[in-house]
Formats: structure tokens, sequence, C-alpha cells
């Protein structure tokens, strides 16, 4: 079973030590994928969300040691993705090579085609389904296959209950019992991998 978030420091803070690689090994493992993935959405090809993901790791190591969590202040999660924002600006505006403004039509298309301002919904929610995804990668062998299946099927397929103790064999309440195991663990384990103790 993976350690509770509660009985070791913050990744966070673990990954202000430069000496610490496999605290940025962790880091990168989780956030990394999430970034690329944004990135893709955005529209940009493959190659390029990698360069940028990248960009935006360098930009997070430089900063990190100057980042103070404070509720008061935004999350982390908010901080992330003003680097990426940031980071996806500064490449949609430089130009490429052997492109070179003339003042055309072309060009006021091409200005045209700059992404808009990122919604930070669309980041939020992706990044909670990123999480929510990894999280369940790493438990789901912490749980019976009977008990991870009761949750399954009712958090999120949203099958009756009562449906899925009859085909699982359980009662209601154990059921619910699983699904509130599974629940609590994920959230743990979230809270985890977004680095602050809570």
């Amino acid at each position: 079973m993976t350690v509770s978030p509660a009985t070791q420091p913050s990744l966070l803070i673990r990954i202000r030590d430069e000496r610490d690689s496999d605290s940025w090994s962790q880091f990168v493992a989780v956030y990394s994928p999430l970034v690329h993935e944004f990135l893709r959405k955005r529209g940009l090809q493959d190659a390029d969300a990698a360069d940028l993901t990248q960009e935006v790791l360098g930009r997070v190591a430089a900063a990190i040691k100057k980042f103070d969590y404070s509720p008061e202040r935004g999350s982390f999660r908010g901080w992330l993705f003003t680097i990426v924002e940031n980071c996806l600006r500064r490449f949609s505006a430089a130009p490429r090579p052997g492109q070179q403004g003339s003042g055309d039509t072309k060009t006021l298309r091409a200005l045209h085609d700059l992404p808009a301002a990122i919604p930070e919904d669309e980041w939020n929610l992706q990044y909670q389904r990123h999480l929510l995804q990894r999280a369940a990668v790493d438990v789901r062998d912490d749980f019976q296959d009977g008990t991870w299946r009761a949750f399954w099927e009712t958090a999120v397929e949203d099958h009756p209950p009562a449906d899925v103790a009859a085909g699982l064999g359980l009662t209601i309440a154990a059921v619910y019992m699983a699904k509130h195991r599974v629940t609590t663990r994920l959230r743990e384990h979230i809270q985890f991998l977004e680095g602050w103790e809570r």
C-alpha cells in the first residue's frame, strides 16, 4: 500500500532540493502527462507539445524554490496553469523558421489563429481528471476485485447500488462500504499526488 500523505514531507517541498532526484522523477511522472495532454488539446503537434512540456518543467524547476503555498494566494494548480499559459502564449507568438511578417491576409489569418486566452476551467477539469486517473491506477491493487468493482460500478458507471450488489453477490451495505473505502483512499492519494499535506 502507498504511504499516506501525512507520513512524509510534501512533494512540492521535496522537489526544492536539487539533490532529491526521486522526488523530481515523481513530480515529472505525475505532471508531465497532464501538461502534454493539455497542450495537445490546445492544438499543438506532439513534438511541439513535448518541447513545450519540457520548457514548463524547466520553468517549474527554476521557480519552485520561490513558490510559497498559501491558500489565500492561490493553489499550486493555478500557479502551474499560469506557467503553462505563459509558455503557450510565448510559443504561439514566436516566429517560426522561414516565417516573415508581411502584413498580408495570410498573416492576419495566422494572427487570428493564435490561441485565445486559455480557459482556466478547462485546465482545472483536465487537472482533476488526470489526478483521478493516475490515483485509480496507483491504488487499484490495494483492493480486492469485488471491492473495486463495487466502487467502479456505482461511482464511475453510475449503476444503482442494489443492482451492483445483486450482480456481485454482496449486500447493499457492503457496496456502500466498498464505495466509501475506495473513494477515501483515492482522495488521500490525490492529495499525495498534488504534493500538499491536508
